[in-house]
């Protein structure tokens, strides 16, 4: 997984794999979905970023681990 964000733009991009992107779709909320050829989605980019996310240019990064059952 990669997180780049681009402060010319506003974009942060996070791509979950590094794939050829087949097709986009926006929402209505300025999110874009991208697709693979199989219709997975490989990637999303958030549109004016810095309006959306505390801090575009700072990333936290945690693994949440399984808790054991009682």
């Amino acid at each position: 997984m990669k997180i780049v964000y681009d402060p010319a733009v506003d974009v942060l991009r996070i791509l979950f794999q590094e794939v050829p992107i087949a097709e986009s779709d926006e929402d209505e909320s300025g999110i874009i979905f991208d697709y693979d050829a199989e219709g997975n989605v490989v990637g999303l980019e958030v549109l004016s970023a810095s309006k959306r996310v505390d801090n575009p240019q700072s990333m936290s990064y945690v693994i949440e681990t399984a808790k054991a059952a009682s």
